[in-house]
């Protein structure tokens, strides 16, 4: 083997064609004795993994989670691998040649990876983006050549011979990168790199071929050169140093392990974070050249549009065709390359102007008002290949745990079940179901369920399947923990903890207890009560924070059939939500109409709390409800019934409250007082509040049911109509049977005993045609009205 005095370092895209067939020439040509390649270091002992026999594409898949829940960051990264990646040929390639194979860069978990989820992006630097970006745009319009990936294949992907292929990409990777250091992690990467490339060179007993991102090799070009000699190789970076960035003395668990990826997957990353487009298509460029590809390409695609009955005659494709030629010729390329035909299949097929740019002229989601031919054509390109690992593939501790736990439960896959959730060994089943779908497992799919945990609904139907993806997801589950327990615990915790600061958070922290309860896990760490205390005392809605106190209190008191009586996340919960809403209670302005129904929720659950608290001995009521004060509640509806600006539905709500619990000098005097002095229009909204909360107190007392018929009846015939639509609503929360019984009470009222009530309900009396002719003038004069302020 030849010892050269400097490594040859290679400039790639990732997952280019062009770039996957400059490695391979270059080590044939070279024959290395070391070939490096930008990749987890940490994978080195076991390289051996990838030559299995395994079905590409697949990933390496690197984490690093702190041991104790709550703590700590987690960090996760992907290295993906498809047939045509520059990577796995120079894995190959090297194999072939039997050279000395090593990844150079860093492990996952460093604090490099911080932010980044894919290893092999374009340019894993978001601080020199825009350099990026400027430098692209201005070539482009030197070129008139619209999008990134449309340059980088007219530039790279255009079938050239290798030796013009390298100078080009070198010069386009000096002037991408210019002199600049780059982002703080990614001068630690480079630098760890080069420690790699500078202990090659010093072994001097054969080249050196290094494979790397084109945006990395000018600095490692310059780097490698200016560090000390390495008398060994370089030693993985300590825990400590990974996670310097974090404060406090956490440890951590790491550990990477090959996942089966997927070309959809490959290509969901957007912008900087992805590597080619198109992934199918460029496999198809591999295989049979880029010629054959775009032929394979438009038989695919126009079988697809097809088969899904969209217009693709054929003379449509004889169009695309000579298009396609055309446009080739135009823009002075050899062969059409994947943008002609993607230019000629839109200019011939597409009939109708579009609102949107061409899906293949930007990175990202396609855009809404995209036709849908053009869809098409995007998904047959990206492809639908799935990889699968070899059967003797190292597994994380997870999967085998999760296999003993169906067997146990005896669920099987693919199958469907329907569980009956009063038998021991079917809550069993659902609880398992429920913590691989808090996972995000693909294949696991709730047909019927109660929906909410403690909601009476005794039955659930699942329907269970294993895709391709399953296996994927649930190695990446395993960062989360050894057991399907653990690991839906620590993806619950980690949802939690991302509800800090977010909108809408008390909605959300319900659903996820609700994930809680029906999973079966309510063992959370101190963090997340921590974190929970902090965000619940800034919610400024008082109708939410109801929501969420009835919800966490039904399932601390009665929730022993979910696993979740007594739990200490639900006590953490109650206290500081009945602390904040009796906060907003006593200071809450006016009320929405639109939430009157929330808002006297919200009065319904501080009832249910004080009521659970004042029947509860002194004892017993330390031990469940430590710092909970029933005397709290009290003072503030006290003090919010006697408030004359406050909103008549919140006075009433309180009063309502009060009376409930037996707690008002003079019951039913007040609450009439209160009626007495409000306007017409307002009666019927303290009334609401009134009978939500006390309802069997009022209709049972004929003196409140007297006093109320006297106001009522004092009113003028204007006044009653105003108040009559809020009355109407108040009654309705009676049921049935008890707005009857109320009903009877108005009649003995009105010496109408004898009457049945169902006479309230009887027919009018025809009205005479003068009094028709008054109404529907009085009708025509509200139009009118209406009309002026533009209503009708």
């Amino acid at each position: 083997m030849k010892t050269t005095s400097m490594p040859e370092i290679v400039g790639i895209r990732h997952h280019s064609p062009a770039c996957a067939r400059l490695v391979a020439a270059k080590i044939h040509q070279l024959n290395p004795r070391y070939v490096l390649i930008e990749g987890p270091m940490d994978f080195n002992s076991r390289l051996d993994e990838l030559f299995l026999p395994h079905r590409l594409p697949l990933a390496i898949y690197s984490y690093g989670v702190p041991q104790q829940r709550g703590q700590g960051v987690r960090r996760g990264s992907w290295s993906p691998f498809a047939e045509h990646s520059p990577e796995w040929q120079a894995l190959l390639q090297a194999r072939a040649s039997k050279a000395e194979i090593r990844f150079m860069d860093l492990p996952a978990w460093h604090s490099a990876f911080a932010a980044i989820a894919n290893r092999y992006a374009d340019l894993a630097d978001a601080e020199q983006q825009q350099r990026a970006e400027d430098f692209e745009q201005a070539l482009g319009l030197e070129l008139g050549i619209q999008g990134r990936d449309a340059l980088w294949d007219r530039l790279f992907e255009d079938q050239c011979d290798v030796q013009e292929l390298d100078q080009r990409l070198s010069h386009y990777f000096q002037r991408l990168r210019g002199d600049v250091a780059g982002s703080q992690g990614n001068q630690d990467r480079e630098t760890m790199m080069a420690r790699w490339i500078r202990w090659a060179m010093d072994q001097q007993d054969g080249a050196v071929l290094v494979v790397c991102g084109g945006y990395h090799a000018p600095a490692l070009m310059k780097l490698w050169q200016s560090l000390p000699s390495e008398g060994h190789e370089p030693e993985l970076p300590t825990l400590n140093q990974c996670f310097a960035d974090q404060s406090g003395d956490i440890s951590y668990t790491t550990g990477s392990y090959l996942v089966p990826y997927s070309y959809k997957r490959l290509d969901a990353f957007t912008g900087y974070a992805s590597g080619m487009p198109s992934p199918e298509f460029q496999q198809w460029v591999w295989e049979f050249g880029l010629e054959q590809a775009g032929l394979y390409a438009f038989q695919r695609i126009l079988e697809r549009l097809r088969r899904l009955n969209l217009p693709a005659s054929t003379a449509d494709m004889g169009a695309v065709y000579l298009r396609v030629q055309a446009l080739a010729r135009l823009r002075g390329h050899q062969i059409p390359l994947r943008n002609d035909w993607l230019d000629a299949m839109a200019g011939s097929l597409v009939k109708e102007a579009m609102d949107v740019p061409l899906p293949w002229t930007y990175r990202g989601p396609l855009r809404p008002g995209t036709d849908p031919i053009l869809v098409q054509m995007m998904a047959v390109l990206a492809g639908e290949s799935h990889g699968q690992l070899a059967a003797n593939t190292p597994r994380p501790p997870l999967l085998t745990s999760l296999q003993q736990e169906l067997e146990r439960l005896a669920i099987t896959m693919p199958s469907e079940l329907k569980l009956d959730l009063l038998k021991p060994e079917d809550r069993q089943r659902s609880r398992a179901l429920h913590q691989l779908a808090l996972l995000a497992i693909p294949g696991i799919h709730c047909l019927k369920s109660a929906g909410q945990a403690m909601s009476g609904e005794m039955s659930e139907q699942w329907q269970l399947r294993a895709p391709l993806e399953q296996a994927a997801a649930l190695i990446e589950a395993a960062s989360y923990g050894a057991t399907l327990a653990d690991a839906a615990l620590a993806k619950l915790e980690e949802a939690l903890l991302e509800l800090h600061g977010s909108q809408g958070l008390v909605v959300a922290l319900v659903k996820l207890l609700h994930q809680a309860a029906l999973a079966g896990l309510a063992d959370f760490s101190n963090r997340v009560l921590e974190q929970l205390t902090t965000a619940v005392s800034q919610e400024g809605s008082f109708e939410d924070l109801g929501f969420a106190l009835v919800t966490a209190h039904t399932l601390y008191r009665h929730g022993e059939s979910v696993g979740m009586q007594g739990a200490a996340i639900l006590l953490s919960v109650i206290q500081i939500t009945f602390d904040r809403a009796l906060w907003l209670c006593e200071s809450y302005g006016s009320v929405n109409p639109a939430d009157s129904h929330r808002h006297i929720a919200a009065f319904q659950a501080i009832r249910l709390v004080t009521q659970d608290l004042l029947a509860l001995p002194d004892v017993d009521r330390n031990t469940i409800f430590p710092a909970l004060e029933a005397d709290r509640a009290l003072t503030v509806w006290q003090r919010k019934a006697s408030v004359n600006d406050a909103d008549p539905l919140s006075r009433g709500a309180a009063f309502g409250a009060l009376l409930s619990l037996n707690d008002s000098v003079s019951p039913i005097a007040q609450p009439l007082a209160l009626l007495s002095t409000l306007a017409a229009n307002k009666m019927g909204d303290a009334l609401s509040g009134l009978i939500a909360l006390a309802r069997h107190q009022l209709t049972q007392d004929l003196t409140f049911v007297d006093g109320l018929n006297q106001l009522i009846t004092a009113l003028d015939d204007e006044d009653f109509l105003l108040a009559i639509p809020a009355m109407r609503g108040a009654f309705a929360w009676l049921p049935p049977r008890e707005r009857g019984e109320f009903a009877r009470q108005i009649l003995e009222l009105h010496q109408a005993g004898h009457l049945p009530v169902s006479s309230l309900n009887g027919e009018i009396t025809p009205a005479a045609p003068q009094e028709i002719a008054a109404m529907q003038q009085a009708e025509k004069w509200a139009l009118d009205i209406l009309g002026q302020w533009g209503l009708t």
